[in-house]
């Protein structure tokens, strides 16, 4: 999220969680999709880090560069310009933890227009960056910088996130600090179309993590895994992350998601320009304004919808649906993961096919195949069948409703262009992490550096 909330209406019950979800419930007329990714940027000379400030021109001169290129107006932690935002709402730019330049979409009727979307940043955003000599590279991972050779972003919540992630799992630092993803953000029409999204969303979270993996390296070298990413994941905060289980469960709802939350602990409550650090309370407590660090503060629904925020399973509720399994990739997958998920989701018969695929597995058999997947990738399995033969149903699926949607850009092509890149993929069985697993042992010279030369975005 670019921006936390600014909603200082109080909670007056656990009806009104409720309500705030029911209120992103959207017409079958009315469904957009918004693409969110996380790029890694270093100095092509270097091919160091780059920090917040800099002679050289850090983090800070590329936000004001790319401000002043857009006409967007800056998002401040106190002093600090911390990402950018348009002032007519189609988008905005936020920093993670180790300086990933994030861009948040817009929300939009096609994915024409995310396509559409992507160009304008990156023609925007590449001759400031080459102003300073900053490239970024398209891995989901930083291959080479340990973490603490990786920049700190000069914002108040993740120094609270980094103390509290050390004492919940032992890679929540590398999470925060050296990983990249994209993501998808996704309507849903009623209860029960929320909870049909949902229940498919997580479930084939792992089979999305396996066509997009892209993280082989850390360190310097191969880790073992091809979705690195994700086995970090696996091992950063298990009260906030996962497969969440209690959503394939009879009676699942809105209210059962606000009762997941509410018993999340908290990182921060914001007052004013002030995140206040409460990592590990209890959100019922701030309801009932009994939070020992902050005595008589009652909750509102900014405190609400940026808790909401922070909190990290495979896939996400808010006033919309999120998907977050994917690795970061190059530009052909930032508009290939919108088109998979609106080929699904946004087809009923699509939707039906996805629900029969994920039809009897079980909560052990799906945190197995999440277990698995990165390691196998697509040669996980799950009830018989591998990663890479779900892919395929999968994909035949979103290439199904994507036709049938039939919504065509100025050359006459519908939204099944953008699969093209996870086509392939799944027709080798060869995933990005495993063509760069190859270039590393071979053209690479079992060297990373390379990377930074043939994983450009």
């Amino acid at each position: 999220m670019a921006r936390d909330v600014n909603d200082t209406t109080p909670i007056t019950s656990r009806n009104a969680l409720v309500e705030w979800f029911e209120a992103g419930i959207k017409t079958p007329d009315d469904l957009n999709v918004g693409t969110e990714h996380e790029k890694i940027p270093f100095f092509g000379e270097s091919r160091a880090p780059v920090p917040y400030t800099s002679p050289a021109g850090g983090i800070k001169d590329l936000l004001e560069g790319l401000g002043a290129a857009l006409g967007w107006e800056p998002i401040t932690d106190r002093e600090a310009i911390i990402g950018l935002y348009d002032p007519h709402g189609q988008g905005a730019v936020s920093l993670e933890p180790g300086g990933q330049f994030e861009l948040s979409g817009a929300p939009l009727p096609t994915v024409h227009g995310v396509k559409d979307e992507l160009d304008a940043h990156f023609a925007a955003l590449e001759p400031v960056a080459r102003r300073f000599g900053i490239s970024f590279l398209d891995l989901g991972a930083s291959p080479k910088w340990r973490r603490a050779e990786t920049p700190a972003m000069p914002k108040q919540r993740y120094g609270i996130m980094a103390a509290y992630m050390p004492k919940v799992g032992a890679l929540g630092l590398d999470m925060m600090f050296r990983t990249a993803t994209i993501q998808v953000n996704l309507d849903y029409t009623s209860e029960k179309d929320m909870v049909d999204k949902l229940r498919v969303g997580l479930a084939l979270q792992p089979i999305v993590t396996a066509l997009f993996a892209n993280s082989p390296f850390i360190d310097g070298e191969p880790t073992g895994f091809l979705s690195q990413r994700s086995q970090i994941w696996r091992d950063t905060d298990a009260d906030r992350t996962g497969m969440l289980p209690f959503a394939f469960e009879p009676g699942m709802g809105f209210e059962r998601y606000v009762d997941y939350a509410l018993d999340v602990p908290l990182y921060f409550v914001k007052r004013g320009e002030v995140y206040h650090n409460v990592a590990g309370a209890s959100f019922r407590d701030l309801l009932d304004g009994k939070l020992a660090a902050l005595p008589g503060e009652r909750a509102t629904m900014s405190d609400w919808a940026n808790h909401l925020g922070a909190i990290f399973p495979e896939a996400r509720l808010k006033r919309y649906l999120e998907m977050r399994g994917a690795d970061g990739g190059p530009r052909s997958h930032m508009t290939a993961l919108p088109a998979l998920f609106v080929g699904l989701f946004y087809d009923r018969a699509a939707l039906d096919g996805a629900l029969a695929l994920i039809e009897g597995w079980s909560a052990e058999e799906r945190e197995t195949l999440r277990a698995d997947v990165p390691r196998l990738a697509l040669a996980a399995r799950i009830k018989g069948r591998s990663a890479l033969e779900i892919a395929r149903d999968m994909l035949a699926l979103a290439r199904a409703g994507l036709a049938r949607r039939g919504k065509r850009d100025a050359q006459e092509r519908d939204e099944t262009i953008y699969l093209a890149p996870l086509e392939e993929i799944a027709e080798s069985g060869r995933t990005l992490a495993e063509r760069r697993l190859e270039a590393y042992h071979g053209k690479w010279g079992r060297s990373v550096e390379p990377a930074f030369m043939d994983c450009l975005l």
